[in-house]
């Protein structure tokens, strides 16, 4: 396990974030930030996974995104200054390492490459929440859920780690549809399945119907 750990914090562009920190361990269940506040920092998620997720005043909750090890949490508010748009809850233990301006600061001085894959980073980030906004207003359920397998990161060998509750959440469908819509995408030949991940098999044809309009 600490051999796998290793590696993966080698590979991944932000493993310089975390050099000479010390991470907070957050259990299942237990909140890393809260919409609507301060955003002094960002998160750099070392193990585990979490989850973002937007709430109304009436309490209801959208689901965003499933965040793996490896991703960045919370970097759009910290940037632009105003609060928090949205929440993230560990979703199994998770080791995070906390990144404020001065550390950033030291960083980007030190490794200036980093800029670059910062602001695609962002720019991804971006896009996620206007598909989200898009989705819920206008797509239907299988351009949604095209959409958001094309936001998600793929891992080393192109595997998408996403069950089909965590697609559910995230477009605001039900876990029948989502295993509705998977399989008529795999009829297709646009995607195959695995378990606990998935692998998009014609990225072209799959775009092409997610931005359809």
């Amino acid at each position: 396990m600490a051999t796998k750990m290793t590696e993966q914090r080698e590979t991944t562009p932000w493993a310089s974030l975390a050099q000479g920190q010390s991470p907070r361990t957050y259990a299942p269940g237990q909140l890393i930030y809260l919409q609507g506040t301060e955003a002094d920092n960002f998160y750099y998620l070392l193990s585990g996974s979490a989850r973002s997720y937007i709430s109304s005043e009436t309490g209801d909750e959208r689901v965003l995104t499933t965040h793996r090890s490896g991703d960045l949490m919370g970097e759009a508010a910290f940037f632009d200054g105003c609060p928090r748009v949205s929440s993230a809850v560990a979703v199994t233990e998770c080791k995070v390492v906390s990144i404020d301006r001065e550390r950033l600061d030291r960083v980007l001085r030190a490794h200036p490459e980093l800029a670059l894959p910062m602001l695609q980073y962002l720019a991804r980030t971006v896009r996620l929440l206007s598909d989200h906004v898009d989705g819920m207003s206008f797509r239907p359920a299988d351009q949604r859920v095209a959409r958001y397998l094309l936001s998600i990161p793929p891992e080393a060998g192109g595997a998408l780690r996403c069950t089909h509750e965590e697609i559910g959440a995230a477009v605001g469908v039900s876990r029948v549809t989502v295993s509705r819509v998977l399989g008529e995408f795999t009829r297709k030949g646009w995607i195959k399945t695995g378990y606990r991940a998935l692998y998009v098999t014609n990225d072209a044809a799959l775009r092409a119907f997610a931005f359809t309009d």
